[in-house]
């Protein structure tokens, strides 16, 4: 079975980017939340990262 990355619409807060990371890999998605939020406060990285994979990443079905 192929994996793919969504943006998901059950661990969903903003557009649903952390949760689908965290359904890809199969994680906890307050872990992700809280990995994105530590790079956006190291230089906003992780706010920049979001924002392109809010756009780039589909939205699950």
């Amino acid at each position: 079975m192929h994996k793919r990355l969504y943006k998901s619409r059950r661990y969903r807060m903003l557009c649903g980017v952390c949760g689908g990371i965290a359904e890809y890999f199969d994680i906890d998605p307050t872990i992700v939340r809280l990995i994105f939020i530590l790079l956006a406060g190291l230089g906003l990285s992780g706010l920049f990262f979001y924002i392109v994979c809010a756009v780039i990443m589909p939205s699950a079905y």
